[in-house]
């Protein structure tokens, strides 16, 4: 399963940008899709989840109130809406899914809990 995520791209801060993400090959049954980032020379973090199973979306506390993720299931495409974007949010952004084996024990921040990842897409907040 491979994911292809797009949408990055220049903005300025207090700006908006929305990020796509979705299989590029055969299609597949996935428990939840995220979103994660990495700064540069910065480990790779949660920024938003979203479980089909659970019906309910998660978010890192940093993005709370500004970013939104949505999607639909049945094609296993997930979006990121991010609105007041600040510089220090400079990053590239990867989305990943969950397999259904997942189930009970999938913890949405945590790296391990995702089976699929994308390239990523970087994004670039400038002031």
């Amino acid at each position: 399963v491979q994911l292809q995520a797009f949408g990055g791209g220049l903005v300025q801060a207090g700006g908006s940008l929305r990020l796509s993400c979705a299989p590029s090959g055969r299609t597949f049954s996935s428990h939840a899709m995220g979103w994660f980032r990495q700064a540069p020379g910065k480990e790779r973090l949660f920024v938003a989840a979203i479980s089909w199973n659970r019906g309910r979306p998660y978010y890192s506390d940093s993005v709370k109130d500004r970013f939104i993720i949505s999607g639909e299931n049945a094609k296993n495409t997930v979006y990121l809406q991010m609105n007041s974007l600040k510089s220090e949010e400079t990053a590239v952004y990867y989305c990943a899914a969950a397999a259904l084996s997942q189930g009970s024990t999938w913890y949405h921040p945590s790296e391990a809990s995702y089976d699929y990842w994308g390239q990523g897409t970087e994004v670039t907040v400038f002031s």
